[in-house]
């Protein structure tokens, strides 16, 4: 399983870059948003300089399918290892397939983004069948989020995918180190993982009888550094 830093800062973008772990980079508007970023095209262009030699995916931000399809394009034209993120609908609910078959037929590498369901990515694979390698991004997290439990939907997008071995799919918006386990398990080609969940990657396989005491020892430090005192 590859494993995708996602982000839009600079600075940890260029270091994941030259770490082996890092097989790619997956960003979106909302991250790119949080990370202060005023010039989307000028800050792709910017760690394009560097980030050549593995994929990343930017995304299309407009809600009109014939300017997505200019974005999509122009995206496209900035590197041989740029994914193109297309939603699976726009905000009106209406589906991005026949867009997402044309970019593909000409050759457009895509990343379908924003699906929660089986059904979701079943319905856009014959539009993806025809072109370049590309990917499915399932929000297994938001899956998650909403009470419904993601590995039945992921396994059954895996076993689906196994009929087309240029489209990999993409566990997304991770919650826990756990996840990166959950998605190995199942046979998962890739999963995304913020700074947060990529930090709490030394803990896999930690002894969990060591991991308890410094739980215990974090709780005693913290509290003397604070100079928490109960009069008894």
């Amino acid at each position: 399983m590859k494993l995708f830093a996602d982000g839009a800062e600079k600075k940890s973008m260029l270091e994941m870059y030259e770490n082996p772990l890092i097989a790619g980079f997956t960003t979106n508007p909302t991250l790119m948003n949080k990370a202060g970023v005023a010039d989307y095209e000028g800050f792709a262009k910017e760690v394009l300089s560097t980030i050549k030699r593995k994929p990343i995916s930017f995304e299309v931000f407009s809600d009109e399918f014939a300017e997505m399809e200019k974005q999509a394009k122009k995206i496209a034209s900035w590197g041989d290892n740029v994914y193109v993120k297309i939603p699976i609908t726009n905000t009106r609910k209406e589906s991005s397939r026949s867009l997402i078959e044309k970019l593909s037929r000409e050759g457009v590498k895509v990343n379908v983004t924003a699906m929660l369901t089986a059904s979701q990515v079943r319905g856009v694979l014959p539009a993806l069948t025809h072109g370049p390698a590309s990917y499915v991004s399932v929000f297994a997290g938001r899956v998650a989020d909403a009470g419904v439990d993601p590995l039945p939907i992921m396994k059954e997008v895996v076993a689906m995918l196994k009929d087309h071995p240029k489209i990999e799919l993409i566990w997304a918006s991770p919650r826990e180190v756990f996840n990166v386990v959950q998605a190995a398990e199942i046979g998962c080609h890739i999963i995304t993982a913020t700074n947060d969940i990529l930090k709490k990657l030394p803990t896999l396989g930690k002894d969990l009888a060591t991991f308890s005491l410094e739980t215990v020892q974090m709780f005693y430090d913290d509290a003397k550094a604070a100079g928490y005192n109960i009069q008894v």
